[in-house]
């Protein structure tokens, strides 16, 4: 069924004026001007083909058809007010449900949730493993970790990061590269191909060769010893991205997810 169009700033003004009845206060209520109340009120008597108000000795008094919607309006405007509290509910919501390439969730992005969850004990996150294109419309998500040269097509931050580093075992030779889809080495000379960074990484520890990875990815193996970095880190136009679309970006909770995990 096709919905009228509601005039609602004239509906508005109508229910200021009538619990007032006086133009004056109610353009004060409104933070406009009485000449606008007057305005609204007479768009919005062409509109419905009825007169709301007549002005008598006494002052401002209601026709019989406007008191015969007033209480039904209220009513209504109470329903807008409590579907815009549903709406903004999920503003105050602690549950946040995360895309990001599985090798990033594992090696950084657990951990930095754990931390951050230990400043909020209420906070729950739902991880949903995203290699390829994220699709915000069908997962439900509120951000999403991306790899790649920027944010595409969303709101985004990137996280910093010295680009690409070329890892192995401490103490052993690691002198053949271990393959990965993407990786910058990978030259058919390989021991190893595996499927990920992540994978890539965990297989220079166990001394299978050099992976060359993100620095990011690799940065809580380095500090713990797992693996030694040979060379300096090479810059890379590549790097992870927190992103969303703008509404979801807005919100106040991704907000402070965002900032805690560029902070981190």
């Amino acid at each position: 069924m096709k919905r009228t169009h509601l005039p609602l700033n004239g509906l508005r003004v109508l229910d200021a004026a009538a619990r007032h009845l006086s133009f004056t206060r109610a353009a004060d209520e409104l933070a406009v001007t009485p000449a606008a109340v007057g305005q609204q009120i007479r768009a919005l008597e062409d509109t419905l083909g009825v007169v709301l108000f007549r002005r008598t000795t006494k002052g401002l008094e209601l026709t019989p058809e406007a008191e015969a919607g007033l209480a039904a309006l209220r009513a209504g405007f109470l329903q807008f007010e409590e579907a815009v509290r549903a709406m903004q509910a999920g503003q105050s919501s602690k549950s946040l449900t995360i895309a990001a390439p599985r090798d990033l969730t594992e090696k950084w992005l657990m951990p930095r949730l754990a931390e951050i969850a230990r400043e909020d004990p209420e906070l729950r996150f739902v991880l949903i493993a995203a290699d390829e294109a994220i699709d915000f419309t069908e997962a439900n998500l509120d951000l999403a970790i991306r790899w790649g040269e920027g944010p595409g097509e969303h709101e985004g931050e990137a996280l910093e990061s010295d680009g690409m580093v070329t890892v192995a075992k401490p103490g052993g030779r690691g002198e053949t590269p271990i393959g990965w889809p993407g990786c910058v080495a990978e030259d058919g000379t390989a021991l190893v191909k595996v499927g990920d960074a992540g994978l890539a990484l965990d297989a220079a520890a166990e001394g299978l060769g050099r992976a060359t990875v993100p620095e990011l990815l690799a940065r809580a193996d380095i500090a713990a010893g797992r693996v030694a970095v040979v060379g300096d880190p090479n810059p890379s136009r590549l790097g992870y991205w927190l992103v969303a679309p703008l509404p979801q970006w807005r919100q106040k909770k991704v907000k402070a997810l965002v900032e805690a995990l560029a902070e981190a």
